[in-house]
């Protein structure tokens, strides 16, 4: 089964303790259903929570009586809820997680970070943005051909609202991965800026090791001052060593910026005697 398919079936056996969270769930699955007025059977995960709940509650959702209990209300042919049914916290973690069940998804978060849920009318999607914001999520909007989609591309703010709709153990399995993720590119940013600093450290020491042969070819190693010499010289031997372990070489040893700058000065003699050539 997929992340998305394991989600609802985990939100399938999340029943809200009250009896106003349970009917603001089963308000949000009939419209996000669009089955107001329609009683027949659907077999998914929606239509099973449907009925799981139109049980416990003891009403018909298809029916006058059921959708005035569940405060839905029909504006200029389009149904929505009375919104004094989520007026409370809880109800509207409900709503959320009846909306998700009947038209969400989430991508595998192995593969990214995106949630969505796709509504028929754009006051659903509205309505869905509002409620989501209370909890500090950032949802925004888009349409897609004749839907609007309400969705979410932060992976943190998709571990919140899996909290809001109490998909605890999903929440688990994908902060896990997230935390994988986060070491695995850690971990290459690490590799990448350490092979980069080696290759400029590799380099630096080929440009060295030729302005030191220039000026053997030209004038002797004897003709650069004591100082520069010896740099010179273990530089030679020891083509691979970082300026930190050629100071350790000198006799006194020296420190890196030390090294680097007589290094440096080799390096403007040999330019010198280049550009004097």
């Amino acid at each position: 089964m997929s992340f998305s398919g394991n989600v609802k079936e985990e939100l399938f056996d999340h029943i809200g303790n009250g009896r106003h969270c349970r009917l603001a769930e089963l308000a949000a699955l009939v419209i996000m259903t669009d089955r107001v007025n329609v009683a027949d059977g659907i077999d998914t995960v929606a239509g099973r929570k449907i009925e799981k709940l139109s049980d416990i509650l003891k009403l018909n959702p298809y029916d006058e009586d059921g959708r005035k209990a569940l405060k839905i209300v029909k504006n200029k042919g389009i149904y929505s809820v009375d919104r004094i049914l989520i007026s409370k916290s809880c109800c509207k973690q409900a709503f959320i997680r009846g909306a998700f069940i009947a038209g969400g998804s989430v991508t595998n978060p192995e593969k990214g970070y995106h949630l969505e849920i796709v509504c028929d009318t754009k006051e659903t999607a509205e309505l869905m943005i509002d409620i989501i914001r209370d909890f500090d999520i950032d949802a925004k909007l888009t349409e897609r051909k004749h839907f609007y989609v309400v969705y979410i591309k932060d992976g943190s703010m998709i571990v919140d609202l899996l909290n809001v709709m109490g998909a605890h153990a999903s929440l688990m399995d994908m902060e896990n991965v997230r935390i994988l993720k986060e070491v695995r590119n850690r971990i290459n940013r690490n590799v990448n800026c350490e092979t980069a600093n080696l290759n400029k450290t590799v380099n630096a020491a080929v440009k060295q090791i030729e302005d030191i042969k220039y000026i053997e070819s030209k004038k002797g190693l004897k003709y650069l001052p004591d100082n520069l010499r010896r740099i010179a010289e273990i530089r030679m031997e020891e083509p691979e060593l970082s300026l930190i372990d050629l100071g350790k070489m000198l006799d006194p040893p020296l420190g890196k910026s030390g090294v680097n700058h007589r290094l440096r000065k080799i390096s403007e003699i040999a330019g010198e005697l280049r550009r004097n050539n």
